[in-house]
């Protein structure tokens, strides 16, 4: 299972089977409709989830439970788009009156259930899967010639990115390049908070194995804002990349703090002086501290995201039930649910983390042409006709029916 959805050819980088992509993406949505079944009820959703997020920030209980029964009645995490998505806003709105979202928030799932839920993910959209191949085609042309390179991952996760790179490393025809990885991320609730990352560390260490690729894995699970440069373990003459793929958004920012621990991760990443830092972002309007405008900013957002499913995977998919539960519904939550330090999810647009990346002591490198054009390519030959790969200012933005939903963009410390 990981290699059918991790490993890749050479050439393609991050190639994943899918011959049956087109058909499931131009046919999912007409083909839940059956004769004989009855027309459901006209309900306008995000009218009723709005004016119940209003009764919520109001306290006006009775209200808010009277419309969140209202909406249960018509929502589903089977139905379509707009009733699954009902379904976990009312959810998360139910669990902020009860004052539970940090408790569900928190569950975990493991590494082999999500992959299931990831394969059908990047078979169905292209933002992870073509951030993932243009990250990893830079490195890999970065690191030509190299004798060791060392990956500074924030955000390492499940380390999904990895095993393609590796294997592409492992075919240059100078032999590969020692590979060093710092796998960090934040510390998992429980008696063994470094197990996840710790976990990430060895499937690598297998691929590397495998692949006869020199490796060396150093785990870090703790508050990114606390690490110190000496933690990283930096050596001389190494090609050093930081990379952090669509995570930097789970560190608190000065509207929590007013030491600002995410301006603190980027000052850190300054004085690494990495060759490169390749930074993907989810591109929000939803951290606002003011409940209803940060309700309705993320109704929009994840609409789109549900409209998406709805229109590339089958709606009996489990794989994508489990992905909508367990990575979208997750999400919605934490950003409904949840206050102070207990909110992690809290995006910036791009442009927004270009001003504060600029202010940080960094400097924008170009997109790399031959590969935007490729991923391009990839994205308008596999995949529906509504995704966009798009460019400003240097950022390539991935979006869905003309709205920005990932971009990614390359940096270098200014010496000015």
């Amino acid at each position: 299972m990981y290699d059918k959805v991790l490993l890749c050819s050479v050439l393609e980088l991050e190639e994943v089977e899918s011959k049956d992509k087109k058909p499931s993406m131009r046919q999912s949505s007409r083909g839940n409709k059956k004769k004989g079944i009855p027309a459901k009820e006209a309900v306008d959703h995000r009218t009723l989830l709005t004016q119940c997020a209003q009764a919520v920030a109001s306290n006006e209980t009775r209200t808010a439970t009277e419309l969140l029964s209202q909406i249960k009645r018509h929502s589903s995490p089977h139905g379509d788009g707009t009733e699954r998505l009902a379904h976990y806003f009312a959810g998360a709105l139910e669990a902020r009156l009860a004052g539970t979202g940090g408790t569900f928030y928190s569950r975990g799932i493991s590494a082999a259930e999500i992959l299931k839920a990831y394969k059908t993910y990047i078979t169905a959209c292209p933002f992870r899967k073509m951030s993932n191949l243009y990250a990893n085609k830079t490195i890999k042309k970065l690191a030509d010639g190299a004798t060791t390179l060392h990956i500074i991952d924030f955000g390492i996760l499940y380390g999904f990115q990895w095993p393609c790179l590796i294997h592409a490393l492992s075919e240059r025809p100078d032999g590969p390049p020692k590979l060093r990885i710092t796998g960090i991320d934040f510390p998992q609730p429980g008696l063994r908070p470094a197990a996840r990352v710790g976990d990430t560390g060895r499937r690598l260490a297998k691929y590397c194995e495998r692949f006869r690729v020199p490796f060396e894995y150093n785990a870090i699970a703790q508050k990114w804002d606390t690490i110190k440069l000496e933690d990283l373990k930096i050596e001389r003459n190494e090609l050093l990349v930081v990379n952090s793929l669509y995570r930097l958004h789970n560190v608190p920012d000065e509207t929590v703090m007013v030491n600002s621990p995410r301006d603190t991760v980027l000052e850190l990443i300054k004085k690494v002086n990495p060759d490169l830092f390749i930074h993907g972002v989810v591109n929000g309007t939803y951290n606002t501290p003011f409940f209803t405008t940060r309700f309705r900013e993320a109704l929009y957002q994840y609409s789109s995201l549900f409209d998406m499913f709805d229109a590339t995977v089958p709606r009996e998919d489990q794989n994508r039930m489990r992905f909508e539960e367990e990575v979208l519904g997750k999400d919605v939550m934490n950003i409904i649910a949840c206050e102070g330090t207990e909110r992690v999810d809290r995006p910036e647009t791009y442009k927004q983390w270009g001003v504060r990346s600029v202010r940080a002591g960094f400097e924008q490198v170009p997109l790399d042409r031959d590969i935007l054009k490729y991923v391009r390519s990839k994205v308008k030959k596999n995949y529906h006709k509504d995704f966009s790969v798009d460019e400003d200012g240097k950022w390539m933005l991935q979006g869905w029916k003309g709205r920005v939903v990932h971009a990614i963009s390359y940096w270098k410390p200014s010496h000015n």
